[in-house]
């Protein structure tokens, strides 16, 4: 059964609002995404009946495995999610400029992807449709695009900075993690797609940066030392 949120009810946007973040490689005034960032489709628009539809097909056929994994990057935003593709020597105990790298990239994730969220109160799929069982955190922030797609691509990027021998696999995990907000049962396709299309964006400008630019030659350094690869 479908419930549609009530006129005027913010989709518990308190939960966003009540984490307050200082931008670190980014400027939310200069770098105003919601002039490039397309409406989400309707609520009750053939695209979101699609989407839902998807949304089940994924929660009927998830294995154990799927949902294992899904909720590993549930809990994990952070460069060390392609501690798969990188190696196991890739760890946050031994890297410790290259963890502080992503500690910021993620709350500049945060800080941009709240306040799109709060301009387009999307609800998410459980939210909207209660017959869905997600298998991950579950609140009534807003759907619209993905935080944690966002970040996952945003890392992604840096990642590919890091260790570009790895860039093409880096990708294809990146891919996966945004999937995996599918397989929790928590975002919509054209959630995680929004948030995929604005991480190239957002890099771009982060790259120009000269911070981002010296924590990421430090990192860098410090990952390829620490790995045994060529500076």
């Amino acid at each position: 059964m479908l419930a549609q949120m009530p006129a005027g009810e913010s989709g518990g946007m308190s939960s966003v609002a009540a984490v307050k973040r200082t931008p670190y490689y980014v400027d939310p005034v200069l770098l105003d995404l919601s002039t490039i960032l397309p409406l989400p489709p309707a609520q009750d628009s053939e695209t979101t009946k699609q989407e839902l539809a998807y949304v089940h097909k994924i929660e009927q056929t998830r294995t154990p495995q799927q949902v294992a994994q899904a909720q590993a990057d549930d809990k994990e935003e952070s460069l060390f999610i392609y501690a798969g593709v990188i190696g196991t020597q890739f760890t946050k105990a031994d890297l410790p400029l290259t963890a502080t790298l992503s500690g910021h990239v993620h709350n500049d994730e945060a800080v941009l992807s709240d306040a799109l969220k709060d301009i387009y109160k999307r609800p998410r799929p459980y939210n909207y449709d209660s017959s869905l069982h997600p298998v991950c955190k579950t609140d009534k922030e807003p759907s619209y695009p993905s935080g944690h797609s966002m970040s996952g691509y945003l890392l992604a990027f840096t990642m590919a900075q890091i260790v570009p021998e790895k860039r093409q696999e880096i990708l294809v995990r990146a891919d996966e993690y945004a999937h995996d907000r599918v397989v929790c049962g928590v975002h919509y396709p054209s959630d995680t797609e929004a948030s995929r299309r604005l991480a190239y964006t957002i890099f771009g400008y982060m790259m120009g940066n000269p911070r981002f630019q010296k924590d990421l030659a430090a990192a860098r350094t410090e990952t390829r030392q620490h790995l045994g690869l060529p500076l």
